[in-house]
Parts: structure tokens; sequence; C-alpha cells
């Protein structure tokens, strides 16, 4: 059975979808049965041209990627998430609305690259940082026995991840 993961951000433009991206390529190269999404709370309507660029340089098919609202996860049809990851510190702070199934919740933080210095090739570089950071904890997650882990066991990984 798949193993959903939804990844928020707030404006889900840059960090959640950095997320959802490295997680469904190492997913796939692993041959793990894990799918990510992402949303925002208050999404932009527009993807960061820097997040698809770094995404985009990693290998990363980026088809189909868009900005939307995290109540495209709380309606009929939607898939029932697993894990709801909070990738800024402003949708950590939100209240979230209710999951079906009551996933479980962790935050990893990342400073927002859209934030760097030194014009774009700073941002350019701070982009290809937050990729590499969040795939490396996604890389993590997948290496979690995901389908014999309780909600405690996966909670308890889960901030295992977020301290390393």
């Amino acid at each position: 059975m798949t193993t959903h993961v939804l990844i928020l951000c707030t404006h889900n433009s840059a960090r959640s979808v950095l997320s959802e991206g490295m997680l469904n390529h190492w997913a796939q190269k692993l041959g793990k049965d894990v799918r990510a999404h992402s949303a925002g709370s208050a999404p932009s309507g527009r993807l960061n041209p820097f997040a698809l660029e770094a995404l985009e340089n990693a290998g990363v098919d980026t088809t189909g990627y868009h900005s939307k609202s995290w109540d495209t996860f709380t309606a009929d049809g939607a898939p029932q998430m697993r894990i709801v990851i909070t990738v800024c510190d402003s949708a950590a702070a939100e209240r979230c609305p209710y999951w079906p199934g009551s996933p479980v919740q962790v935050h990893w933080g990342y400073a927002d690259p859209s934030n760097a210095p030194g014009g774009d090739e700073g941002k350019r570089q701070a982009f290809e940082l937050t990729r590499e950071a969040i795939g490396y904890r996604m890389l993590q997650l997948l290496m979690l026995p995901l389908d014999t882990l309780n909600n405690a066991e996966l909670r308890d990984s889960l901030e295992r991840i977020a301290r390393s």
C-alpha cells in the first residue's frame, strides 16, 4: 500500500516543492512505494523558478507541479496521508485542517532560500543547498520501515531525522 506524504509550506512555491520533488525522485530510484504531495495554506499560484531549476538540475521531473492549497488534500477522494511535514516555520505555526486518518505530523524547518543575498547567483546556491539538505532527509525517511512502524514510532523516527 502506498505511503502518502504531504509536505506543507505557506505559499507552496519553494521548500515544499523541493521536498515533494526530492521525495518522489528518491522513492522512484529506490523502488519505494511512497508518494509525496505538496501544498500550502496560502498558495502563491506559482512555483519559484529557482526551485524548479534546482530540481531539474538534479534530474527531477517537475512535469505537472503547481502551487496548490492544502484544501485539495482534505477533499473527498484525496489520498489518505500517513505523514504530514511542515517545512517552513509559518506553516508549522498555523492551525492545520483535519487530516483524514490522523497522520503523523512533524516539522522539518528550512530557511527560505528565496531570501538569500547575492542576487540570482546567491539564490541559485541557496536553493541548491536547500535541495541537498531536503534530499538527505528524504533519503533517511525512505530508509525507515514505514510498513511496520506504528504512529508513535514513526513520529519518534521522523523527529530524530529532524535533529540530524
